[in-house]
């Protein structure tokens, strides 16, 4: 990516952001969201990592290891709980993406913040920060967190037939079918949830800052 593509997606990201309607476009919440975020919910922050990988930005995601956890075995970003140490939630985002994936901090620019967003299986409101590295980063996995990590092709999480509704199954919920909005790889991998619903204003962000063609809407 060029430094004027760069600039192109702060400029965006400084701007009032596509917010909830972008994200209910992919939306799949395994329980309905209140009225309000509640008064006790989990504060935390994830990193959306763009990089360059043969010649075209990538998205960086990471499987996570089956643990009985409400998130157990679902792709996402790295990212986690804030901790009081964290300085804020841009400093808690570069943190678990260190510990999870051995991201270096001084390595990514964060380009700026979306628009957080509660999950109630979890009761965790999440800031999630889009960040960039000029280079494609050395990993280093947590084996207690991390089953292994996923680089996608921008152009290719944005093109309309990775979009499906799909049925799933949720740790916090494993006997029930949940119909969902989903980005399907070309592997079968499903982005779902959360995960989902953050990637999906990232993509308004970067086709509204010139990176994307409107067709991939």
């Amino acid at each position: 990516m060029e430094e004027q593509q760069i600039d192109q997606i702060k400029k965006r990201l400084r701007e009032s952001l596509p917010g909830s309607k972008a994200q209910e476009l992919m939306m799949g919440r395994v329980r309905p969201m209140p009225m309000a975020v509640p008064a006790n919910a989990r504060p935390s922050a994830v990193l959306c990592l763009i990089f360059p990988l043969n010649g075209e930005p990538h998205i960086l995601f990471m499987k996570r290891r089956e643990d009985n956890t409400p998130h157990s075995g679902q792709v996402s970003f790295p990212g986690g709980s804030y901790e009081q140490n964290d300085a804020d939630y841009r400093a808690t985002a570069l943190r678990e993406a260190n510990e999870e994936v051995g991201i270096m901090a001084a390595d990514v620019d964060i380009l700026g913040a979306l628009t957080s967003l509660y999950i109630p299986v979890s009761n965790f409101n999440v800031y999630p920060y889009v960040g960039f590295s000029a280079q494609r980063p050395a990993y280093n996995l947590s084996q207690a967190e991390v089953s292994y990590i996923l680089e996608v092709p921008v152009s290719d999480l944005s093109h309309p037939s990775r979009k499906e509704v799909t049925h799933v199954t949720s740790p916090a919920m494993p006997d029930v079918k949940l119909k969902v909005n989903a980005y399907v790889l070309q592997d079968s991998t499903i982005i779902w949830g959360a995960t989902a619903m953050i990637l999906s204003e990232l993509e308004a962000v970067l086709r509204d800052a010139g990176l994307l063609p409107i067709s991939s809407l």
